[in-house]
């Protein structure tokens, strides 16, 4: 429900094909709301509400709504809306011969996140001559399928004035503007009625159960001091409350009859006074804070929310309480066996608690910086002030560089190169996605923020994660990867926080220990020095989509999409090891 079946996706049920409906029609639970303090600030909403199960046949979960309405009959060849089939109440069969019907394969989306039905009866008749146009009887359609090919050409489309069309060319990028067929702005996971007028994007055929539906926009975070600690999460239910009492200047009497007839104190060491001391550091705190610009980061590990975790994860926490959710400590010195090369520190993340939003989505096109501002779609009709998320609780490493490594590594004349051929790529696949909603004059000044220490970062990340999930037992999509890469971070967290069994295993903390670690980060660089698929996966040039990796594929650095905050890609590992004609490119080339 936050990465792969949220608002406004489609999912496939039995034999029927439903979108998911808005926020406005969940029936959630107040008392099982989610907090985190700084996502909450950075997302602009009070709260976050984990997806409603309700057991079936109540029916009060989440809840869908028919989609695509076009259906077809596979034995009378009928193509038309379901609720014209006569089907029987509960079922999906023709009314007239009693076999099961089939949902539209295909949809047309656009970048704005507008969804529709394919428009069957247009396509056919402003595809086709004009002959025939005298026909005054009804205009009812049939799909036919010639089953000598499985290409488009087989799918026709016929209407009973004696106009067909088959279904070859739909997919262009242009196919249906150039038959002067619009977006419609049609909104059907918020019902009928919320089209949005005026939508001057293209309309895109898509097939039914194409990635390209729907494209999430993700948030996260990491609970981290003072948000992560036991009273702090005591008071969150009531912080509204208790900050309004103290705004108002109400005596501390009242205000500490309220904490205790709210349960506050119930089981525990604190003090009312203690409760009023933590409600007022909140609000220093949250007014304090500049929650980042409402645009998607080309590179989210540069914002701000990175930053505040980046610094508690470097210095780690002096104290902890039982209740807490966030524990982060130096591993023990070992002289015998100090940190790798290139390593700066360690620190071992026994607990830590990460909350994942769904903030919005797209479709036809990925999110990214430059137009994600003005695409993403409406997740309810009326505008509510929480977001779908879910928390998850794991363990982890947290990893940094050295510094003067680094920079001197940075520098180098064959780094910057290499470095170049991947932003310059990122910069082309920018602008070719601006050009549609900006247009061709303001694309000038879009740039990448990709760097080398982040190509670097990322790929060390990703090696990492292969050869713990064979060091400790986990399966690659169970671990994930969480970068901070700025001009002054330079670190990665790699953890378990996973909603299901494999994220409780435990193990992971281990290989942050000085001598796990040497051994695991010597051994991740000797497994990635190789790749089944060389020489010409370590002499691509592009690879990836939108020629966004070099040396990298399945058989060497690649993961899950689970696991990777990126989508795979700003990968190459010949920034870990070097190439073989310059193995200066390599940060870990010696001394490993």
């Amino acid at each position: 429900m936050i990465t792969t079946y949220g608002v406004g996706s489609l999912v496939a049920i039995g034999d029927q094909s439903y979108v998911v409906s808005g926020l406005d029609s969940w029936k959630v639970d107040v008392l099982s709301a989610i907090y985190e303090p700084r996502l909450e600030r950075w997302l602009g909403v009070n709260g976050f509400q984990p997806p409603p199960a309700a057991a079936p046949p109540a029916g009060d979960g989440v809840r869908v709504r028919l989609f695509p309405e076009f259906y077809s009959c596979p034995t009378c060849h009928d193509l038309k809306e379901f609720r014209k089939f006569g089907s029987p109440r509960g079922k999906s069969r023709c009314g007239a011969c009693d076999k099961p019907l089939t949902p539209s394969r295909f949809v047309i989306a656009c970048e704005n996140g507008h969804l529709d039905d394919f428009p069957y009866f247009d396509w056919v008749h402003k595809k086709t001559s004009p002959a025939g146009s005298s026909f005054e009887g009804r205009h009812e359609l049939s799909l036919h399928s010639g089953g000598r090919t499985a290409s488009l050409r087989s799918v026709i489309i016929r209407c009973t004035c004696g106009k067909e069309a088959s279904m070859e060319g739909a997919f262009g990028r242009h196919a249906l503007s150039r038959l002067g067929i619009p977006c419609r702005g049609r909104r059907p996971w918020l019902g009928r009625g919320t089209e949005q007028e005026g939508c001057t994007a293209l309309p895109r055929t898509l097939q039914r159960g194409s990635s390209a539906a729907w494209f999430p926009v993700n948030r996260s975070a990491l609970s981290i001091p003072p948000w992560s600690e036991t009273l702090q999460k005591r008071i969150n239910p009531h912080y509204q409350t208790l900050k309004t009492l103290l705004e108002q200047r109400v005596d501390h009497t009242t205000i500490e009859q309220v904490i205790r007839g709210n349960g506050i104190l119930r089981d525990s060491r604190f003090t009312s006074q203690d409760v009023i001391e933590a409600v007022q550091r909140r609000q220093r705190l949250m007014e304090s804070e500049q929650p980042d610009a409402d645009t998607y980061e080309a590179l989210e590990s540069a914002t701000e929310l990175r930053r505040e975790e980046y610094e508690q994860l470097r210095f780690g926490t002096a104290t902890i309480d039982r209740g807490d959710d966030f524990e982060c400590t130096r591993p023990p010195e070992d002289p015998d066996t100090p940190l790798p090369p290139g390593i700066e520190r360690s620190m071992l993340v026994t607990r830590l608690r990460e909350v994942r939003a769904l903030q919005s989505f797209t479709r036809v096109e990925v999110p990214d910086p430059v137009t994600i501002g003005d695409r993403k779609a409406a997740m309810s009709k009326e505008k509510v002030d929480w977001l779908p998320a879910i928390e998850v609780s794991g363990e982890g490493v947290f990893l940094t560089l050295d510094a003067r490594r680094l920079n001197d590594w940075e520098t180098r004349a064959g780094t910057s190169a290499r470095a170049g051929l991947l932003r310059d790529n990122h910069t082309a696949a920018l602008r070719r996605r601006a050009v549609a909603v900006m247009g061709r004059e303001s694309i000038g000044r879009i740039r990448s923020p990709l760097s080398p220490r982040y190509i670097l970062i990322h790929t060390l990340a990703h090696a990492l994660i292969n050869e713990w999930s064979l060091e400790a037992g986990y399966p690659a999509a169970s671990l994930r990867e969480r970068l901070y890469v700025s001009n002054d971070m330079a670190g990665l967290l790699i953890y378990t926080a996973t909603s299901d069994s494999a994220g409780s295993l435990g193990g992971v903390v281990a290989q942050g220990e000085y001598k796990r670690l040497h051994e695991s980060v010597k051994s991740a660089l000797s497994r990635v020095s190789w790749c089944s698929q060389d020489p010409p996966c370590m002499e691509s040039e592009a690879s990836g989509v939108d020629s966004l990796n070099l040396a990298a594929c399945y058989a060497c650095v690649l993961l899950p999409e689970t696991s990777c905050e990126t989508n795979n890609i700003f990968l190459d590992r010949a920034m870990l090891i070097g190439t073989p004609d310059d193995p200066s490119v390599g940060y870990f080339a010696t001394n490993i």
